[in-house]
């Protein structure tokens, strides 16, 4: 009987410490495999940019204001960097592939400069890789046309290391020299 006893007390304790173990740490939250198109019509996957860091956003090319800030704040960023600004590619993936096709990509790209590749996937590629990074997205129709819509979405800026796990994020409000600044100091770490 008290055999029984403490090895059900024991099993107790066991499911109290697995109940109460740590949440994940927030690289394994977030990246995963894809596989989608950049804007050069070339197939790339999270391989592809494996060996240097990747600044990755969710956006759309019709974003009024929310995406051309965060990725002019990329630009900035990596302007600062001068030099080692080539150990960083930064990413634009739509979350708007319907409309964001790649001539479409191309020209909103023009806008950040030549290193800024933009991504699309078929409707499936999309949300996998929107699953893999936990990036929500849902259109928005106005009530005067269905077809003149917004896409409320995640504003975070991603940095990946080059072996293509989660390093931090950026939220909306970073400011380029913040931006920078991270940067220096994850490049450092590398080298």
């Amino acid at each position: 009987m008290l055999r029984a006893r403490r090895a059900a007390l024991m099993a107790l304790a066991a499911v109290s410490l697995t109940a109460a173990a740590p949440p994940a740490p927030l690289e394994a939250l977030f990246g995963g495999p894809f596989a989608l198109t950049d804007h050069n019509g070339r197939a790339v996957t999270d391989r592809t940019f494996r060996g240097r860091f990747t600044l990755l956003y969710f956006g759309y090319t019709f974003c009024p204001d929310l995406c051309p800030t965060n990725l002019l704040t990329m630009a900035d960023a990596l302007e600062a960097l001068g030099p080692d600004a080539a150990q960083v590619q930064p990413l634009f993936v739509t979350v708007d592939p319907a409309r964001d096709d790649l001539p479409a990509l191309r020209d909103y790209m023009a806008h950040f400069g030549p290193r800024f590749l933009a991504l699309r996937g078929t409707p499936a590629q999309t949300r996998a890789v929107l699953k893999a990074w936990r990036v929500h997205r849902r259109k928005v129709p106005p009530e005067a046309d269905a077809d003149d819509y917004l896409v409320d979405h995640a504003t975070l800026t991603f940095l990946m290391g080059p072996d293509g796990r989660f390093r931090t994020l950026f939220p909306h409000d970073t400011l380029p020299e913040a931006m920078a600044a991270t940067l220096r100091r994850y490049l450092a770490e590398e080298h």
